[in-house]
């Protein structure tokens, strides 16, 4: 589970910010809103379910969620995806001559196994700078390994041969990832947080996803077409068929030698997905099902709630964290509103699952749907740095519009056009 985020001299966030998942103390004006969109980690911690995220184009919310994806990827891959001298892929705040040499700052505070973990570190395209990672075993917070450039410090709690593979570790690899190459107990278990429990996805390039979801489909097919069904697609049943790829298949353009080698590869599979649907005749009445398919024949909301289908549901299953960018794209607003009450709802997320999630759709800035907790906006300042602040930091009467308060301007996050007509003008 997710508590914070923070970011800083990333894409265009400047200073840092944080993002918070940590519920207030404020009660909502509908009280079912605090009993099924937030739940307690213990007595002092109560987190919410889901969140959103708005702002005017070229704001700093997709930023946001390139950072998270930035992070969790550095995470996985630094100590075994790069050599020495490879440069980090990281990319600082340009429009400050002060912040182009400074380092980008990068912070998680979360929940793994009951216990609270805060780890970040601090890199350039160079090096990692800092490291650091805390754990909150009982009540206080315990640091369990700091790194400043070329020393570290490692408590023998987090791992006995801490300084000899440190040693081992490159400047431009992170001492978490290297700890769990050596199959650290800790480090390897918040590796694992970030491949499985921490998704970030963009909701534009939802294709990417599909495959994930044929593969759970191929075991768990009934959760999927139910979920479809649902949200009103005109979808009866789906059926995928897996054919074994052969050459005369493959484009004829391709080298030989290249077919040779693909022809060798095992499992060489291509998996079409098929729609069913129900055909009527002149007097409303059934006379057969009809097959499409899913990428040739229906919308692109279809295909993109096919493709998110398998993370979602998993996602509540599994009780992990869901983070997309541009979730209501090419989807009615109601199956966007939806896919959201999954997610704040303890009967469809016992297992208090979290969504985060940045949109345009303005139609879910309603206060019986979101605590004010749960709304953050993004906004960019006239130097070109974002800035990223919470719903909650305005006093909001009970009975405020929050669509309309934010149409106009009351928020902040929006954008200021100019005048078009001018441009007509000779």
């Amino acid at each position: 589970m997710l508590i914070e985020f923070s970011v800083g001299n990333y894409l265009s966030f400047k200073e840092t910010v944080t993002f918070s998942l940590v519920a207030s103390k404020v009660v909502s004006s509908h009280e079912e809103l605090d009993e099924n969109n937030v739940f307690d980690f213990d007595d002092e911690l109560r987190l919410v379910k889901s969140a959103a995220v708005y702002g005017a184009n070229a704001s700093g919310k997709s930023n946001l969620i390139k950072a998270m994806g930035f992070m969790g990827r550095f995470i996985l891959t630094s100590s075994k995806e790069t050599q020495v001298g490879d440069e980090i892929d990281v990319k600082e705040f340009k429009l400050n001559t002060q912040t182009v040499d400074k380092p980008s700052f990068f912070e998680i505070v979360f929940i793994l196994d009951q216990t609270i973990y805060r780890y970040g570190f601090e890199v350039n395209r160079e090096r990692v700078i800092s490291e650091w990672l805390f754990h909150v075993p009982k009540v206080k917070e315990i640091n369990l390994f700091q790194r400043n450039f070329d020393q570290i410090e490692v408590k023998k709690q987090f791992e006995k041969q801490g300084k000899e593979i440190f040693e081992k570790t490159r400047p431009n690899a992170l001492f978490l990832s290297v700890v769990a190459q050596f199959n650290g107990k800790i480090a390897t278990n918040i590796l694992l947080f970030f491949r499985e429990k921490f998704n970030v996805l963009s909701g534009l390039r939802e294709h990417l996803y599909q495959g994930y979801t044929i593969a759970q489909f191929k075991k768990y097919p009934d959760p999927i077409i139910q979920l479809i069904k649902q949200l009103d697609l005109d979808i009866d049943n789906i059926i995928i068929q897996t054919k074994v790829l052969r050459s005369e298949q493959l484009p004829n353009e391709l080298p030989e030698e290249l077919r040779q080698l693909i022809m060798k590869a095992n499992n060489l599979e291509s998996n079409e997905i098929q729609t069913i649907h129900k055909k009527y005749d002149d007097q409303g009445k059934i006379v057969s099902l009809e097959k499409f398919n899913l990428d040739e024949d229906e919308s692109e909301g279809t295909k993109k709630v096919f493709a998110f289908a398998g993370l979602i549901l998993e996602t509540l299953t599994n009780g992990e964290v869901l983070v997309i960018d541009e979730l209501d794209a090419k989807l009615h607003p109601l199956i966007t509103q939806t896919l959201i009450n999954l997610f704040n709802s303890k009967t469809t997320n016992p297992k208090n699952a979290q969504l985060i999630f940045t949109t345009h759709d303005t139609n879910l800035l309603n206060n019986k749907i979101f605590r004010l907790d749960q709304i953050w906006f993004t906004e960019k300042n006239n130097q070109g740095a974002s800035d990223l602040y919470s719903l909650i930091e305005y006093k909001v009467s009970s009975d405020a519009s929050l669509e309309s308060d934010y149409i106009k301007g009351k928020y902040g996050a929006i954008p200021f056009i100019g005048n078009l007509e001018q441009l007509f003008i000779e």
